[in-house]
């Protein structure tokens, strides 16, 4: 039985990324540790998919993603719920010349029930924790299974419920970053730019769980196990030696047990039946 949706954390969230998309891109940009984490998603997105893939993207944010994927070749239905992350997006495929390869669609995930081009496609892909600021994770992905062609894929980055390098600044004092996703059932209060909204964790036991009926598994990375959180984003500069052999290190471990599990995200796919 589906719950009643949290609209007032969904409004909550709307309001901070609508806030956060007029600098979003120009901060986080150059940023060495986000440009890590994303070539990382896009090799393994780019992985499993076939060329000219049609693909609906949840959380869609400022586009980089969509962007990315359409220069290749790939045709997106970028979808969230900031109006000022569209309004991104929007500027971005004018520039590119990239309208005829990506839409737009400003639709919540927790209502996938009414969006208007439904596909199928042949991948759904959800990036850097979007998925986590629902308590409702298991309607969410239920409501793929209508949009997504017998055989494709689901891609997801999510947020786990413990991270090796948050635990690590026990070391440091810092209690509260160190524990934030332990106990977080409830969810855990997060803060962009004055707004404050709930997160909620979630295990790749407990997403394959939801899948297992309509899905099969087709892997699990860990992503920033070894790499720092990108909000120790000063590690590069400062230890550019170390950093680069955490980033070799990491490359051997991303699909091993624990690791795969223990990291700021994971990536986990699974593939339509």
């Amino acid at each position: 039985m589906n719950r009643p949706m949290n609209q007032t954390n969904e409004h909550q969230v709307t309001a901070a990324f609508n806030a956060q998309s007029a600098y979003f891109d120009e901060q986080y940009g150059s940023d060495v540790i986000i440009q890590y984490k994303r070539e990382r998603v896009r090799q393994h997105l780019l992985h499993y998919l076939k060329p000219e893939s049609s693909i609906l993207e949840l959380n869609a944010g400022t586009g980089e993603d969509a962007v990315f994927l359409a220069r290749r070749g790939h045709f997106v239905h970028a979808t969230d719920i900031s109006e000022g992350m569209q309004e991104k997006l929007a500027e971005k495929l004018a520039y590119f010349g990239l309208t005829g390869s990506v839409t737009q669609e400003l639709c919540s995930f927790t209502a996938l029930q009414t969006l208007h081009r439904k596909g199928p496609y042949d991948c759904i892909f959800s990036n850097f924790a979007g998925l986590n600021c629902t308590d409702r994770l298991d309607q969410v992905l239920t409501d793929l299974d209508v949009l997504l062609k017998p055989g494709g894929n689901v891609v997801l980055v999510v947020l786990p419920g413990f991270c090796l390098w948050e635990s690590l600044l026990l070391f440091k004092g810092k209690f509260k970053t160190a524990t934030r996703r332990f106990f977080s059932s409830k969810g855990r209060k997060a803060r962009i730019d004055g707004f404050s909204f709930r997160c909620w964790y979630y295990s790749p036991r407990s997403i394959k769980r939801i899948m297992k009926e309509k899905y099969s598994l087709l892997g699990i990375e860990g992503l920033c196990t070894i790499v720092p959180p990108s909000y120790l984003s000063e590690f590069p500069e400062k230890h550019p030696g170390i950093y680069s052999l955490l980033c070799r290190v990491e490359n051997r471990l991303k699909n091993k047990w624990p690791w795969r599990s223990m990291g700021d995200y994971f990536m986990i796919t699974f593939k339509k039946k």
